[in-house]
C-alpha cells in the first residue's frame, strides 16, 4: 500500500494536539474503558525503539492495596523533595498539585527491561541509555494518543523507585521509568499547569535552539 498523504487539515491538528498535551493532576472519577487503555498501548508500541528492541514493560495497577502502597511512597518522597526548598520557592512548592493518584482511574506502571534480548543490542554499545529514551519515546506517544482521545495523563516523577519492583511484584532487572495517572481531565488548558502557578516559565526557542 502507498504511504499515506497527511493533508494540511491533519497537520494543522497535529499541531495542536502536541500544543495541548498537558501533564494533568486534577482528574473526574468517571471510568475509563480497559478496551480503550489497550488501544492505547498498541498505539503507544509503535513508538521508536533502539535496534527494534521494544523494551517496555506495562503494568496496569487495579489493586488497592498497591495503589495506597504507592500514595504512601509519593507522600514521603514529596515531603523530602519539599525540604529542598525555602522561603517563596517552598510556598510555591506546597502550593502545587504534583499528583492525581486518588482521583484518577487508570494507574500505569512502566519499565524497561534491560535484558531484553530482543534487537540483539543493536545501537546500544555507544549509548546504552538509548533502552530506557526508547521507553520514554513509548510514554510521549502514549500522552499523545491519550490527549487525541480527551484523556489527560499525569506522570509522577516525585517517587522513590527503588522498592516499585517489589511493591508491584515484577522482575527487579526492569529499571522504573515511569508512574502514570491516566483519566479523563476536570479542565483543559493549553498553558501548562506549571506556568499557570508561576512556578516557571517556558524558555523562548532562541534560546534552545542553536546554529554551529
Amino acid at each position: 500500500m502507498p504511504p499515506p498523504a497527511f493533508h494540511p487539515t491533519f497537520r494543522e491538528s497535529l499541531a495542536q494536539l502536541l500544543e495541548w498535551r498537558r501533564d494533568v493532576r486534577h482528574f473526574r472519577n468517571d471510568p475509563v474503558d480497559d478496551a480503550l487503555i489497550a488501544q492505547l498501548l498498541r498505539q503507544a508500541m509503535h513508538a521508536p525503539s533502539v535496534g527494534l528492541s521494544q523494551p517496555w514493560r506495562w503494568v496496569v495497577v487495579r489493586s488497592a492495596e498497591r495503589r495506597e502502597s504507592i500514595r504512601e511512597n509519593f507522600a514521603a518522597a514529596n515531603a523530602s523533595a519539599a525540604a529542598a526548598y525555602r522561603g517563596e520557592r517552598a510556598a510555591r512548592y506546597g502550593a502545587l498539585k504534583l499528583e492525581g493518584l486518588r482521583q484518577a482511574p487508570v494507574h500505569l506502571a512502566v519499565f524497561a527491561d534491560e535484558r531484553t534480548g530482543t534487537g540483539h543490542g543493536l545501537g546500544r554499545q555507544t549509548m546504552p541509555g538509548t533502552l530506557t529514551w526508547s521507553v520514554v519515546m513509548a510514554v510521549h506517544t502514549l500522552w499523545l494518543a491519550a490527549r487525541a482521545e480527551g484523556l489527560g495523563m499525569g506522570w509522577i516523577s516525585i517517587l522513590d523507585p527503588q522498592p516499585l519492583n517489589r511493591l508491584l511484584d515484577v522482575p527487579e532487572h526492569w529499571i522504573p521509568i515511569a508512574y502514570l495517572c491516566i483519566g479523563w481531565p476536570e479542565r483543559e488548558s493549553e498553558t501548562p499547569l506549571l506556568e499557570e502557578s508561576g512556578w516557571e516559565q517556558r524558555l523562548p526557542y532562541e534560546t534552545l535552539v542553536l546554529g554551529r
